[in-house]
């Protein structure tokens, strides 16, 4: 497993977080040419952002920022 420090926790969190928007709002574009291998993209990133959600859900107070404030 990774080692994230509670200092950047947050950032991790807020990163994957803008990367599923932005994913998202690509795939309901009209210019993606590989839609399939984007979707697995898609599926993979949107995983891996609730799990770190729900990793750092557990660690919401040693980090001191809940996740509601930074989602």
């Amino acid at each position: 497993m990774i080692e994230i420090s509670n200092a950047t926790a947050p950032l991790l969190v807020q990163a994957l977080r803008d990367a599923v928007r932005y994913n998202d709002e690509l795939l309901k574009s009209k210019t993606l040419r590989n839609r399939s291998e984007h979707e697995e993209y898609f599926i993979g990133i949107s995983q891996l952002y609730s799990e770190v959600k729900s990793h750092y859900k557990r660690l919401e107070s040693e980090i001191g920022i809940t996740l509601d404030e930074i989602v």
